[in-house]
């Protein structure tokens, strides 16, 4: 016993050692000046336009649409100088299921009296199956509001406790209880959304818990989008990870239904919404039995298809199994809900066309400045519209070794705006990436800033999310809220104006009078923040105290 316990102490101090290591490293490591390139916009340009065009359909995974973006990334990134990064081949692939729900019937929603209300598939509910079954039918489930659907030990949080949600309905709220806080502080973070209060997290649970089916109350703010993103991105192909079990173990049904569909759901059980959401908020909410069941049943078609991460590296010079990461999914919705004038393709030009050509113009930028010591991974990923699918997979079966990946960058949808001031940092102070992120932008005359929103969780809506939950610091920022012609009101202007009929809807289409100049400076943050990464010998971490130190620590022992 006393030599295992030397032995225990010795690669703790050894553990120990490494991480002051790596924290030094960093601190005294001269973070290194590095020049610009000239960057494409010709590039930019021509990506993002040939990427969203209408032969395209809308990127889908698994579709013709993949197939033509495969084929053109993989031509773009041989013309960058890129070499295959697969054990020489461009592609991983990816396994997912795709499920199509048909014949929707109406939700039906009754009390024991059997008087029934119906609602209607798209407009006041939208729903899925999880499962690789040709029927899902729900019938007569008791329903139960679970308030915000969460099980956190660690903050004294049980929704679900002392319930049996087996073969129920479970209702539940969108985003977590503080979210309406005037700051960061409180049980989850205050005003910043946890992943406690995505839609996935719910589903998950939800699924732990046993129920038959979950539907999520829609709310415009704490969900951060309106119904019409909701029902484009959920009454079309839904993609999955392929699982062991086919689905076995998850809910028979995920669905959200319409805020006021809630409301009329409550009424019926002699409740009031509101007042019951308000006790939602509190800890020791108790679970409320409403009385009601819910029926629906539609049919599945399904397919199981590998889809494809296109993966290009640059060698290193001096240390070329040391990595850097850059990320941008290359999928989009395919075909959505149709608008108005009858287009039902959702092209995705800004989400994520934009993010795919920045993969190529600075693929380009660092073959044109010469290898940096370390070497460049550019990762297009596929089904980050699914639920981060394509990161997901390559982060738990590495082409690289997480542990010899320093770190990366992570692009998803660029402002067409115009140029900043400022830089929208989502995530800032969780890592020493930051570090990196300071210096690129007073480079460039930019100020780095706390993202304003931080209610909507836009940490846990992208690729960086992926390899955050496994170690890897990645940053992700986006172009700032402080235009330099107009200000914040211009910024948020546009912004409310993507969202409202641009963002996950056909009309996110190439336009041929937009102005780049806000698109190129953000570029060239992306390169320098990367190439500063390639081309120093230090390994940043997150910060102390963060909720992915541990597990980078573990990674880097010994290293």
């Amino acid at each position: 016993m006393r030599i295992l316990t030397l032995a225990v102490a010795s690669a703790l101090m050894l553990s120990t050692a490494c991480k002051q290591m790596d924290d030094e490293a960093v601190k005294a490591s001269a973070l290194p000046e590095v020049s610009v390139p000239e960057l494409s916009e010709q590039t930019m340009k021509d990506v993002v336009k040939e990427l969203s065009l209408d032969s395209y359909e809308g990127r889908a995974p698994g579709s013709v649409g993949e197939e033509k973006t495969v084929a053109y990334l993989i031509d773009r990134f041989k013309k960058a100088g890129l070499e295959p990064g697969n054990n020489g081949s461009w592609t991983q692939d990816v396994p997912l299921v795709e499920i199509t729900a048909k014949n929707v019937s109406a939700l039906s929603i009754a009390d024991k009296s059997g008087k029934a209300m119906s609602f209607a598939y798209g407009s006041e509910f939208v729903v899925g199956s999880y499962r690789e079954t040709p029927k899902t039918k729900i019938d007569q489930s008791e329903m139960i509001f679970v308030g915000h659907g969460i099980v956190a030990p660690e903050k004294g949080w049980n929704d679900y406790e002392g319930l049996d949600v087996k073969g129920k309905t479970v209702v539940i709220m969108v985003n977590d209880p503080d979210f309406d806080a005037a700051d960061l502080t409180g049980d989850f973070g205050g005003k910043a959304m946890t992943y406690y209060g995505r839609w996935t997290y719910k589903f998950e649970e939800a699924a732990r818990q046993g129920a038959a089916a979950a539907l999520i109350i829609h709310d415009d703010a704490p969900a951060a989008y309106g119904w019409n993103v909701v029902n484009s991105s959920w009454t079309g192909t839904q993609f999955l990870a392929q699982s062991k079990d086919a689905g076995a173990s998850q809910t028979a049904a995920n669905g959200w239904i319409q805020k006021d569909v809630a409301k009329e759901i409550f009424a019926a059980a002699g409740q009031d919404l509101d007042k019951q959401m308000a006790a939602a908020k509190k800890k020791g909410f108790k679970a409320v039995p409403l009385g009601l069941t819910a029926s629906l049943s539609f049919d599945n078609d399904i397919a199981r298809k590998a889809s494809k991460n296109v993966v290009g590296v640059l060698k290193g010079a001096k240390r070329p199994e040391e990595y850097v990461l850059y990320t941008a999914h290359w999928d989009h919705l395919g075909r959505c809900t149709a608008a108005a004038d009858g287009d039902d393709i959702c092209n995705g030009a800004v989400d994520n066309a934009t993010g795919t050509a920045a993969l190529v113009a600075l693929a380009e930028g660092f073959k044109k400045a010469g290898a940096p010591d370390r070497s460049v991974v550019f990762l297009a990923v596929t089904a980050e519209e699914s639920g981060l699918l394509g990161s997901k997979f390559y982060a738990e079966n590495p082409v690289f070794p997480l542990s010899q990946t320093v770190g990366g960058v992570n692009m998803d949808a660029f402002s067409m705006a115009g140029p900043a001031k400022n830089l929208t940092v989502i995530g800032k102070g969780k890592s020493q990436l930051d570090d990196y992120l300071n210096a690129a932008a007073k480079a460039e005359g930019r100020t780095p800033e706390m993202e304003p929103t931080p209610e909507k969780g836009f940490y846990y809506r992208s690729d960086h999310f992926s390899f955050a939950k496994l170690g890897v610091p990645m940053v992700y920022f986006e172009g700032g809220d402080d235009l330099v012609t107009g200000g914040k009101e211009a910024a948020k202007a546009a912004a409310e104006d993507y969202e409202k009929n641009r963002y996950h809807a056909p009309g996110d289409e190439y336009d041929e009078a937009w102005d780049w100049s806000g698109v190129m400076a953000d570029l060239r943050l992306y390169y320098r923040v990367g190439r500063m990464l390639a081309m120093t010998d230090a390994w940043p971490n997150w910060n102390d105290g963060d909720e992915f130190r541990a597990i980078r620590d573990k990674s880097r022992d010994g290293k």
